[in-house]
């Protein structure tokens, strides 16, 4: 996958797991970090039980992505703790 798809499924795998975890997003460059790793580690996670993990641009990716973005952002939150706004 090029930088770019990377970047993107990024944003939209942060932004939906921001928005499961905490229902307000964590702003659009710490989503998109947050999107990445979560893909990233949503990748291991799958690959590490024996499923596809990030395969491309594509549905199975974004829910693998999704996935691993919910397990860092709330990893993220245990260690960074929750602000009041």
């Amino acid at each position: 996958m090029s930088v770019i798809a990377w970047i993107i499924l990024g944003l939209i795998a942060g932004f939906i797991g921001s928005k499961l975890v905490n229902k307000s997003g964590e702003g659009v460059i710490l989503d998109i970090v947050l999107g990445i790793v979560g893909a990233i580690v949503g990748g291991f996670l799958f690959s590490f039980f024996g499923a596809a993990g990030v395969t491309g641009f594509n549905i199975w990716s974004l829910i693998v992505a999704v996935i691993g973005s919910v397990v860092v952002l709330w990893i993220y939150h245990m260690i960074a703790g929750t602000r009041s706004v």
